[in-house]
C-alpha cells in the first residue's frame, strides 16, 4: 500500500496539471453560459426580508445599501444602534420598503434566536440572511501577554456567523432562500500576523462549505472572499465601535492600495441575487491556491520576499502591551488592565491614523 501511494504521489499532480490545462477552455465556455443565464435570471428582491448581522459599519453598511436599492426589506442587526439610524434612513431614502432596526449580540445564541424571531413575527418571513461580522488583528502570536483576547476574537469570527444561520435555516428553508458570507482569502492564504482571525475563517469557511452539502440546495449559500479592500479603517482612520461588529485594525507593513469596499458590496449582492455559490474579490487571488497545492514553497518564498520588504516593525495595542503608533498620545489607550476590558469599556467610535488593511 505504501508503494501504491508513492507511485500516486509522483502521477496524480501532474496528470492533475495537465488534465486541467486541457479542460480549462470548456470550464471557461461553461462559466461563459452560467454568467449570462445568471443575468438573465436575477432574483427580484422587492418587498423579500434581508437580515444583515454587523450593518453599522464597513461591508455590513455598504450591502444594506445595496439590498435597499433593489427595494427590499431590511433588518439592520448590530449591539449598538447609534449608527444604525442614519443608516436606515439613507437606506430608505435609496429605496428600501421598510428598514428594522435590532439591537443584538451575534456571538449570544438566544440574542440571534430573538432577532430572527422578531423580524418573522413582523414580516412573516426571511429570504436573505448576509453576515457580515468579523474581527481582525495584526499582533505577532508570540508577542501577545494576554490571551483573554483569543475567545472573543474566534466568537466574532466564527459562533457569530454559526449561530445566526442556526437560528434563521428554518425560516429560510420555507422560502427557499440564501445565506451569504463574509470570509476572507486568509482562510488558505497564509499572512503573518493574523493567524487567529486566519484560523477562524478558514473554520469558517469548512463550516459552510459542508453545510451547502447538507442543505442539498434546498437553500442557497453565496460564499464571498475577498483580498485587499477599502473601508473607513483604510482611508486614514482606525476605527473601534464597540460590540460584535467591531474591527479592529491598524497600520500594516504592506505598501498596497484597497479596492472599494463598494464595489466588494455590489459584487455580493449581484451574486447572491444571482444564485452564485461563489463571489471573489479580485478573483486573480485564486491563482495563489494552485502554489498553496502544487508549489507551496515557491509560495512561502514570494510572500516572505514581498512581505519584507521596506517593513517596520509595529505591534498590535491588542494584548501585548505595546504602544501601537509612535507619538505620544496611545499610552492613554493602555491604561486599561487588559484589552478585553478595554474593548468593553471604548466609546462608540475612537479614530487613530492607520494605512491600509487587510480584512
Amino acid at each position: 500500500m505504501d508503494l501504491f501511494n508513492k507511485l500516486l504521489n509522483f502521477i496524480v499532480p501532474p496528470a492533475s496539471l495537465v488534465m486541467l490545462a486541457c479542460a480549462w477552455p470548456a470550464l471557461c465556455f461553461i462559466n461563459t453560459c452560467e454568467w449570462f443565464y445568471n443575468s438573465f435570471n436575477t432574483e427580484d428582491m422587492e418587498d423579500k426580508v434581508v437580515v444583515i448581522t454587523g450593518a453599522s459599519s464597513g461591508i455590513g453598511e455598504q450591502i444594506a445599501y445595496e439590498y435597499a436599492k433593489r427595494k427590499a426589506n431590511l433588518v439592520l442587526v448590530a449591539r449598538r444602534d447609534n449608527r444604525l439610524w442614519g443608516i436606515s434612513e439613507r437606506a430608505g431614502y435609496l429605496g428600501a420598503k421598510h428598514v428594522m432596526i435590532i439591537t443584538a449580540d451575534v456571538v449570544k445564541e438566544d440574542d440571534c434566536r430573538r432577532f430572527i424571531n422578531e423580524t418573522v413575527n413582523f414580516y412573516g418571513r426571511v429570504d436573505h440572511l448576509v453576515n457580515t461580522t468579523s474581527l481582525g488583528h495584526t499582533f505577532y502570536f508570540e508577542e501577545v501577554a494576554d490571551s483573554s483576547v483569543f475567545p472573543h476574537l474566534l466568537d466574532i469570527n466564527f459562533w457569530g456567523n454559526v449561530y445566526p444561520t442556526l437560528a434563521a435555516l428554518p425560516h429560510l428553508h420555507r422560502n427557499k432562500g440564501r445565506v451569504v458570507v463574509n470570509a476572507s482569502v486568509e482562510s488558505w492564504l497564509p499572512l503573518p500576523r493574523m493567524s487567529l482571525y486566519a484560523a477562524a475563517k478558514a473554520a469558517l469557511v469548512n463550516f459552510y462549505e459542508t453545510l451547502r452539502f447538507e442543505m442539498n440546495d434546498e437553500v442557497g449559500l453565496t460564499m464571498a472572499t475577498h483580498g485587499w479592500i477599502g473601508s473607513e479603517m483604510a482611508h486614514g482612520k482606525f476605527t473601534l465601535q464597540d460590540g460584535a461588529e467591531m474591527q479592529w485594525k491598524e497600520e500594516r507593513e504592506v505598501n498596497a492600495s484597497g479596492g472599494p469596499v463598494e464595489e466588494f458590496a455590489r459584487l455580493i449582492v449581484s451574486g447572491a441575487c444571482q444564485g452564485n455559490p461563489y463571489v471573489k474579490y479580485p478573483s486573480w487571488y485564486d491563482v495563489f491556491l494552485l502554489y498553496r497545492v502544487f508549489a507551496p514553497n515557491v509560495l512561502n518564498w514570494s510572500l516572505r520576499l514581498l512581505l519584507s520588504t521596506g517593513s517596520s516593525t509595529r505591534t498590535s495595542l491588542m494584548g501585548v502591551g505595546r504602544p501601537l503608533l509612535e507619538g505620544p498620545s496611545p499610552r492613554k489607550l493602555l491604561e486599561s488592565p487588559s484589552p478585553k476590558k478595554y474593548l468593553e469599556a471604548a466609546s462608540p467610535t475612537k479614530l487613530l491614523t492607520a494605512g491600509p488593511t487587510f480584512s
